[in-house]
């Protein structure tokens, strides 16, 4: 599919992963970071920690540009509520995978979009993941690649973390990190995209 714009698009994140799925809306933009200090949000509820945390960097990077549409986004996993951020070290990374082991948990994605007149909008989608009952020599191993260190929960589904999975409910892409589906919904429902 081909969309078609007259905006300018500013991707506020650092992740090759959102880099390669906004690419898939075959649409020009260009890379800014944010460089926020995630852990200064507070909130009660998931769903709105990472709506402010979405919301920060794309605030940040609009502070910084003018003439875009800036999107800043931002990844969860919560289980019963709780937060488990990108593990810090292999025994927090181990201590994450051994908590989500055998069972459901959520994946949220918060997208926050700002027009060029500071408009903003945002999203969130979630997904629920649930987790194979693999064994600690499984998950030792997969710690031991490096790969959960830059991932919220500490582990991707798209590289060796799925051996982790058992199923899905909900945007694959979501647990990715960018839901393209409902944020292209939401692009062409204000207009800044179309077909």
């Amino acid at each position: 599919m081909q969309f078609q714009t007259t905006r300018s698009f500013i991707l506020a994140s650092a992740s090759p992963r959102r880099k390669e799925l906004f690419s898939r809306l075959n649409i020009p933009f260009d890379i800014v970071t944010s460089d926020v200090e995630e852990t200064s949000v507070q909130a009660s509820e998931v769903a709105q920690y990472v709506t402010e945390v979405a919301l920060l960097k794309a605030r940040a990077v609009a502070k910084k540009t003018q003439g875009y549409v800036v999107i800043g986004a931002d990844t969860i996993v919560a289980k019963d509520n709780q937060l488990l951020h990108k593990p810090k070290s292999s025994d927090e990374a181990m201590s994450h995978l051994r908590t989500l082991r055998s069972t459901a948990h959520e994946v949220l994605t918060a997208v926050a979009i700002i027009e060029e007149d500071g408009t903003e909008t945002s999203l969130v989608e979630k997904t629920t993941v649930i987790f194979k009952n693999v064994s600690d020599a499984l998950l030792e191993a997969y710690v031991a690649t490096g790969d959960p260190f830059d991932k919220a929960g500490g582990y991707g589904i798209q590289t060796e973390g799925v051996f982790l999975v058992d199923r899905i409910e909900g945007d694959y892409l979501n647990v990715v990190g960018l839901p393209l589906a409902s944020l292209c919904e939401q692009l062409i429902s204000r207009k800044l995209i179309s077909l």
